[in-house]
């Protein structure tokens, strides 16, 4: 029997920056993709080798894309408060991906959102694609 779990029920929590953290649950979330953990390498290459080697460098914990039910009076994503008004401010926020697994797997992270497209097709739903950015070490516990 397989232990995978079902995705349903992830959350992407935004903290608001005071001393003693509270974070909220951004609301609408259609889809969460990331982070995409990465190695950089740099190259070696040596004049008695016919084979290139590499050497590690930094971890770089890479991006955190979410498509979003857009609404633009939500607390969590307009330009008076929210995702788009820190894109737009250049604030640098601690966020919180909680997995709905046994354990509530919490991983933290300071991010800019660095994206933030809005999506109104004639027929459908008025939606956001928004991108952060992680800066520095997230917290996987």
């Amino acid at each position: 029997m397989t232990n995978a779990l079902h995705a349903h029920g992830t959350l992407l929590q935004i903290g608001d920056g005071q001393p003693t953290e509270t974070f909220t649950t951004i609301a609408e979330v259609e889809s969460i993709s990331g982070p995409n953990f990465s190695l950089n390498v740099s190259e070696v290459p040596r004049q008695d080798s016919d084979w290139m080697e590499v050497v590690p460098g930094l971890l770089d914990a890479g991006e955190i894309s979410l498509d979003i039910h857009f609404v633009p009076t939500n607390a969590t994503h307009g330009y008076s408060a929210g995702l788009l008004k820190d894109m737009t401010d250049r604030t640098l926020r601690n966020f919180k991906l909680v997995f709905p697994d046994s354990g509530a797997t919490t991983w933290a992270f300071a991010a800019y959102v660095t994206g933030f497209e809005i999506s109104a097709p004639g027929d459908d739903k008025l939606g956001a694609s928004v991108t952060l950015r992680i800066s520095g070490q997230p917290t996987l516990a």
